[in-house]
């Protein structure tokens, strides 16, 4: 039986594209909590997480902030929060977690997997907000690199995607402290709450995602903060400092010898 790859003998003639020579094999998210030293994501559950996510997320005018650009909330009351978290908890696509606190105890966010396509090795980390509380703390960098380190190490992406608002600076620089690169705005995109949306699409692939991890990793480590929890170092510069990826050599649909 011809291998699924093994194009030489049906096609006499080159095909332009890069060969893919180790197809993924990659597993669809399974909602397992990911556990790291600041935080855990744990597969959302309505009656769990309803009554902490709603008090992170509203009762003054930051928390409220969180929702600006998201294309849902914020809810009047937990009851019709509550209605929305069951959905996110019985969805497969996206796979939904809670963000919990292990300094608090509390849940002070959300994020999820979606558009998930684990043929061709893609995913995405996406509905994405933390409480004022985890917002630019260790636990926040701690809670996405938990799952893009997931997604490539564990699951076998090849590819990990990120898209945002273009008019949200915040999560546009987030992507790229991540270590994610820039790849264009995709113009009326979509209508989110009445108004027009274009978006920002950001991605990390996997011949980038060992520099990513290291760099990332170093950050994270405890030595890289002081004894009042500050940073030592920036991911940000880090991240600008790496080395070129296939991205900055090849051009698009450009054919390697």
């Amino acid at each position: 039986m011809m291998k699924s790859n093994d194009t030489e003998a049906l096609f006499p003639r080159p095909l332009s594209g890069r060969p893919v020579k180790n197809l993924p094999s990659a597993l669809t998210p399974t909602r397992e909590n990911l556990v790291g030293q600041d935080i855990v994501l744990e597969r959302m559950d309505a009656e769990k997480h309803a009554g902490e996510l709603f008090e992170a997320g509203h009762g003054d005018e930051d928390k409220l902030r969180i929702w600006d650009y998201l294309p849902y909330g914020p809810w009047e009351n937990v009851a019709s929060y509550a209605s929305t978290l069951r959905a996110q908890s019985a969805s497969f696509d996206p796979t939904f977690y809670a963000i919990r606190s292990n300094k608090t105890g509390r849940a002070v966010g959300q994020a999820s997997f979606l558009s998930t396509d684990p043929q061709n090795g893609v995913t995405e980390v996406g509905h994405i907000w933390f409480a004022p509380e985890l917002q630019r703390t260790r636990g926040a960098t701690e809670a996405l690199y938990l799952m893009i380190r997931h997604a490539f190490d564990d699951l076998d992406y090849r590819r990990m995607q990120w898209k945002c608002n273009a008019l949200n600076a915040k999560s546009r620089a987030a992507a790229l402290r991540l270590g994610f690169r820039f790849e264009g705005i995709h113009y009326n995109h979509m209508i989110a709450k009445g108004q027009n949306r274009d978006t920002a699409w950001y991605s990390i692939l996997d011949d980038e995602w060992p520099e990513v991890r290291e760099k990332t990793g170093d950050w994270l480590s405890a030595k890289n903060f002081d004894a009042s929890g500050g940073a030592l170092s920036s991911l940000s510069q880090s991240m600008q400092d790496r080395l070129p990826s296939r991205r900055d050599i090849d051009e698009p649909g450009e054919r390697r010898a």
